[in-house]
């Protein structure tokens, strides 16, 4: 029998959904508009449609967007002026950087100049501390809408064994942090792990996020287990065209997972919803006001 498909998309609407109904009540009862600072740097492509995918939906959910584009040439000195001047801006309640940053930048030393109660990625130092403690901190979105999936799938994950592939600071970390949270026992593995395949078959909740394409077989998956899949990679398809496939063998995956994450469709949706959710909340408590809720 083929798993569930978690269909990210859907899910992602329901939250944005809800993002925009709060919205419309901040407007209302406090005069209150969330407001979004997304930066960009440079003119890599993929990063101008993620920026103007974020834009649009900002917008929709009935917040104000600041939308700032720089030379890829910007000089350090610039850029950390701007985010001064944003992180002083009462409007402002969420600031973005997008990354990768041209290579002249400090991409460390931009991140921890955003003020962390702004920081709607959840890459500063301040916030990657307080979830590393649970604590209530803004936290990274991607890492949040697979916890969010995972619950999808398999309710309470109490017990659960979940094994990461991948140690990034953008996903790997903090999601082993939200999913010890939720009582699981959890593996942070990698493309160096000895045996990858074999700690991958204990897990009951896998999650990919290595950056190789279809590194996870379907003789990988336990039998029954929840498969994440944050892995885009753009490959060849023939005929001048490219396709985007994840870091799991999707149709081989399938016939053994309970439940899976399409690429495209899955995780990525996810993304730009929980970063409007955190943008909200910062909005809220920046104003005194109590966190919105969401789940």
């Amino acid at each position: 029998m083929s798993a569930q498909i978690l269909d990210g998309k859907a899910v992602a609407a329901e939250i944005r959904e809800k993002v925009a109904a709060q919205v419309a009540a901040l407007k209302s009862g406090h005069g209150l508009t969330p407001g979004l600072a997304v930066v960009l740097v440079g003119e890599d492509p993929a990063s101008q449609v993620y920026v103007r995918n974020k834009k649009r939906q900002t917008v929709e959910a009935g917040m104000n967007s600041f939308e700032h584009v720089l030379d890829a040439g910007t000089g350090q000195d610039e850029l950390l002026a701007l985010i001064d001047r944003l992180n002083n801006d009462p409007a402002v309640h969420g600031i973005l950087v997008q990354l990768p940053l041209p290579g002249q930048l400090d991409e460390d030393l931009v991140i921890n100049a955003i003020n962390p109660a702004k920081d709607v990625d959840g890459f500063h130092l301040e916030n990657v501390g307080r979830l590393s403690t649970g604590q209530d901190s803004l936290v990274p979105c991607t890492p949040a809408g697979c916890r969010i999936l995972a619950r999808r799938a398999l309710g309470d994950l109490t017990g659960k064994e979940a094994v990461i592939v991948g140690r990034s600071n953008i996903v790997g970390k903090p999601l082993a942090q939200l999913l010890l949270a939720d009582n699981c026992t959890v593996t942070i593995a990698h493309s160096r792990t000895r045996n990858l395949a074999d700690v991958c078959r204990r897990a009951d909740i896998l999650v990919a996020a290595v950056g190789r394409a279809e590194l996870v077989r379907g003789d990988w998956v336990k039998p029954g287990a929840c498969v994440i899949d944050v892995g885009i990679n753009r490959i060849d398809a023939g005929n001048g065209k490219t396709r985007l496939i994840g870091d799991v063998a999707f149709d081989e995956a399938k016939e053994v997972a309970g439940s899976i994450t399409p690429v495209p469709g899955g995780v990525g949706p996810m993304t730009i919803a929980l970063l409007l959710a955190n943008t909200l909340t910062a909005a809220c408590a920046a104003n005194g006001l109590p966190a919105p809720t969401l789940s």
